[in-house]
């Protein structure tokens, strides 16, 4: 698996997302179902300002959803977006699969000590 540029920056805006510990903590907390600001306040005690700016770096790294309650407009709700779930989760899986690693002779010194015992047998 050779990885694109393109791969590359959404893998990183993804990964750099998720680096932070409240944004992991906030997206964790997601995982278990939809959430208002009050709910993940509470549970998570974070300041509503952090909370709406680590939200807000979710959102524009596409892990996350909101919208407006559709009775009163005041009330946000936030959703992990499925489809991107599932295509990290894939990628994730694929990248970090141990079968892809591979057994290659090394370049250096040792390697090439390793080459020349091969020879000799």
């Amino acid at each position: 698996m050779s990885l694109s540029e393109k791969e590359t920056v959404e893998a990183t805006v993804i990964f750099k997302a998720l680096s932070d510990p409240n944004r992991l903590r906030i997206f964790s907390a997601l995982m278990s179902g939809d959430s208002c600001n009050c709910e993940l306040r509470e549970t998570l005690s974070l300041a509503p300002n952090l909370l709406s700016h680590h939200l807000r770096a979710l959102e524009k790294a596409g892990l996350v959803h909101s919208r407006r309650d559709r009775l009163d407009g005041r009330w946000i709700y936030y959703s992990v977006d499925r489809e991107a779930a599932a295509h990290w989760q894939n990628w994730c899986s694929t990248f970090l699969d141990p079968e892809r690693i591979q057994e290659r002779p090394l370049c250096g010194p040792e390697g090439q000590l390793v080459s020349v015992s091969a020879i000799k047998i």
